[in-house]
């Protein structure tokens, strides 16, 4: 954890503070932090803030049960802003949606391979605020042995699609896997990028 020693808070007494899924990556909330509120996250290892409207501190999920679980807090460059990667117990926004961040995701929908960025941001979401009707939700409910029987049933049909020689077959089967591959990595709190570095570890050795 960070020295809070570093920190510049502002005239306010105040640090601006990011709160961004460890796993998905993806910004969650914005808020504020005096000293004491940088203290308490850093001794608790769940994320405190300071409400300017409020003039006091709250712990964030104290009413909705939606703690934050601390991964990591780092400083920016001039120690005036906070970020707290972690690790979401429910959503993170009061209007009960997994991120306060709606639109401008910044999505690069000239890059392919984009869908599994966005893959990755969804089912975070989707466990998060566990919609009704979900299959998504159907499978974190169910838990790690649903999941995981659904991995080792869609590998099976990835391979009866391949033994029949049928393109289509197979692309629509290997969609289905990769969905619960995915399903079953935020499940474990496994990021995507971890394993495309792994991958990349293994090409350099090559």
């Amino acid at each position: 954890m960070i020295n809070p020693d570093l920190a510049k808070f502002d005239e306010e007494g105040l640090v601006p503070a990011i709160m961004q899924d460890a796993v998905s990556k993806q910004v969650l909330t914005l808020a504020y932090m005096n000293r004491e509120a940088l203290d308490l996250t850093i001794k608790t290892g769940e994320v405190w803030f300071y409400s300017r409207s409020r003039q006091q501190l709250w712990h964030k999920g104290e009413t909705s049960g939606n703690v934050q679980k601390v991964v990591s807090i780092a400083f920016d460059c001039d120690r005036d802003a906070v970020l707290l990667q972690v690790i979401p117990q429910g959503p993170a926004c009061h209007r009960e949606t997994y991120s306060c961040f709606q639109d401008g995701n910044g999505t690069d929908t000239g890059n392919p391979f984009h869908i599994l960025n966005e893959l990755e941001s969804v089912i975070a979401k989707k466990e998060a605020e566990r919609p009704e009707g979900s299959y998504t939700t159907y499978l974190f409910e169910k838990g790690l042995d649903k999941i995981l029987k659904k991995v080792g049933e869609e590998t099976a049909e990835v391979i009866i699609a391949a033994k029949n020689r049928s393109k289509s077959e197979l692309q629509y089967e290997t969609a289905d896997l990769l969905y619960h591959l995915f399903v079953l990595l935020r499940e474990q709190k496994l990021p995507f990028r971890d394993v495309l570095k792994e991958l990349e570890g293994r090409r350099r050795q090559k």
